[in-house]
């Protein structure tokens, strides 16, 4: 019931808009009572039946103004039940854009933590799925469930005020109604609940094959990515299934217990009609009024699903809303400005949530301390799995330090607003990620007010502007979905405009040019060299150029700084940057000289 609650206090803000669909259904409730009233005194007074003759006389203006009542009833009820429906459905999808707006700007806002153990089928899900689930309880079941006690409650009233003994005759099929309605609805929660999370799990299987469509087919995978996601769509089948079958069931139950209800009216109110307790007329008007009553009774059912649905739905939902963030603002954070860009690393260790959750002891980072001065380039070098990434990523937040402190211009980045911290920062990721959009799109990315001249200034410095004014399109071609348009260098050198041309006082380059040819590479590097003047580069590189460039080397090894140094330092009191040296650098330092020779 928490969860219900939560879901029905999003309403309070569109509390206008729900008066006015209550208001509408009242007016919609009174005329739909009215319109037994008029048939049966239409019965009772318009219409004379003749026993002598066996022949049925009327009054013909009397059954006109009937008839006209009658219609213009019919026309008011259609105005009420559009008002009551457009006004549910308009506060409805209000909430819902609140919900699926909150759910995405939590998602954004929550550290790389969440988005380490977050599928992004499963959230793709709660921001669909879950939503319409939500909405559809809102602007359809809450106004279909307050009709039903409200139309409950009124022909209670009536009937019992026509005939107490044939209103109860009439009602003892009720409580079987509803209790089989409440019973069905209870063995739904559960089935909802599973449907709900093998849908995501369905959507996170489509959502990772389309995305590496091109991985399945380098490798001929289709027939088993077809398996699995025909695993996916059974396990999926088994609880629709049940469910459908739960509902087949329903149906002819509920169907099975109205008609007998109005057997019993017709077989005791024709009694009571035969006795003179009472007439046609009265008689027509209650089976009417009964008409009216056992439809909504009858939508307990489908009316607890859907609760049921949205329960399960907005379980999943809150889950998400909840979730605190792993890196969090302090409220009294000041704003970052006007930085040299000395960056400290005092004593720092890392692990990961996982970790901390088992109380595992592993670190991932353990007691690095680095200081490199404004303006200096700061290279880090080590196998996979030694850290590097993770250092960097340290740097704009993206997780906190566990132990230990990093400082900018002796200011703990933990005591300022991750907008400003940010804002000084520029980053080239290892996977260089396109947006759907033009190549100006990409490269403005960061800077959306920038000007053509600076989009092409920033071209042209990562190597970029010649590629671009050979595409039909130019600045304006569109990229592929992921950039799948592009080749690996392409898109690096893309990235790397996107960062330059927000001109931050600190960059990281994480592997930045490990994409691109040596002559390519050879020319990004004289470029950066211009841009890395008076501010402080954090690079992961496999490249000599870089390490050579480097004022301070750290060589890392599982999560430990073993060596540091430059170039010159290492390469003769080094022994693991000397191995690394021998295997990977070496080569491009030949390669370079035959280059340079020929």
């Amino acid at each position: 019931m928490r969860i219900l609650w939560r879901v029905l206090i999003l309403l309070k803000k569109y509390w206008k808009w729900l008066i006015l669909t209550y208001v509408c259904l009242l007016a919609l409730t009174a005329a739909t009572m009215i319109v037994p009233i008029f048939i049966g005194d239409a019965v009772n007074n318009a219409l004379h039946y003749n026993a002598d003759t066996l022949k049925v006389t009327g009054d013909m203006k009397l059954l006109v103004f009937y008839g006209i009542a009658i219609i213009i009833l019919s026309l008011l009820r259609g105005l009420f039940s559009f008002g009551q429906s457009y006004f549910a459905e308009y506060a409805g999808q209000k909430v819902a854009y609140d919900i699926r707006n909150g759910l995405y700007d939590r998602i954004q806002r929550l550290s790389f933590a969440f988005h380490d153990k977050s599928q992004t089928g499963q959230l793709m899900s709660r921001a669909t799925q879950d939503v319409e689930a939500v909405r559809f309880f809102l602007s359809m079941i809450v106004v279909r469930l307050v009709n039903l006690l409200l139309t409950f409650v009124v022909i209670t009233v009536i009937l019992l005020r026509m005939n107490w003994s044939l209103t109860l005759i009439s009602f003892a099929c009720l409580p079987f109604i509803a209790f089989f309605a409440v019973r069905f609805g209870t063995m739904m929660l559960p089935l909802w609940t599973t449907i709900q999370q093998r849908m995501a799990s369905l959507n996170t299987n489509l959502q990772e094959n389309l995305s590496g469509v091109r991985v399945v087919k380098a490798f001929s995978r289709q027939k088993l990515e077809s398996q699995k996601f025909d695993e996916q769509t059974t396990l999926l089948y088994e609880p629709q299934l049940r469910a459908a079958r739960i509902q087949a069931f329903r149906g002819p139950l509920f169907n099975a217990l109205t008609a007998l209800a109005s057997a019993l009216v017709l077989f005791y109110g024709g009694r009571l009609v035969l006795q003179g307790q009472l007439n046609v007329g009265q008689l027509t008007e209650f089976y009417l009024y009964l008409g009216f009553l056992i439809p909504p009774i009858r939508m307990i059912g489908p009316q607890i699903n859907m609760t049921s649905r949205a329960i399960a739905s907005g379980k999943r939902i809150f889950e998400v809303l909840d979730t605190e963030s792993a890196v969090k603002e302090k409220p009294d954070a000041i704003v970052l400005s006007g930085i040299k860009g000395d960056i400290k690393f005092s004593n720092v260790s890392f692990r990961y949530e996982s970790a901390k959750s088992q109380k595992s002891s592993g670190n991932i980072l353990e007691d690095i301390s680095i200081e490199a001065k404004s303006g200096e380039m700061v290279a880090l070098l080590g196998a996979t799995g030694s850290g590097k990434t993770t250092l960097v990523n340290l740097i704009p937040r993206f997780y906190d330090v566990t132990a230990g402190s990093i400082t900018i211009d002796d200011i703990d980045i933990r005591n300022v607003t991750l907008a400003s911290l940010r804002r000084h920062i520029g980053i080239v990721q290892q996977d260089a990620f396109m947006f759907t959009g033009t190549i100006r799109d990409n490269i403005s990315y960061g800077a959306i007010n920038a000007g053509e001249e600076d989009i092409i200034s920033a071209s042209k410095t990562a190597h970029l502007h010649d590629f671009i004014t050979t595409l039909p399109a130019g600045y304006d071609t569109w990229v592929g979905e992921r950039g799948v348009t592009l080749s690996g260098g392409q898109k690096q050198r893309l990235a790397i405009a996107r960062t330059l041309l927000i001109d931050p006082r600190i960059l990281i380059l994480d592997d930045s040019t490990s994409s691109v040819d040596t002559e390519t590479e050879f020319l990004i590097q004289q470029a950066l060299r211009e841009l890395m003047k008076g501010r402080t580069t954090f690079v992961i590189a496999q490249r000599l150029q870089t390490v050579k460039d480097a004022q301070q080397i750290f060589v890392l090894d599982k999560g430990k700084i073993v060596e540091r140094g430059t170039h010159l330092q290492l390469l003769k009191d080094s022994q693991i940057y000397r191995q690394i040296y021998e295997l990977q650098l070496r080569a491009q330092e030949e390669a370079l000289g035959s280059e340079v020779k020929g």
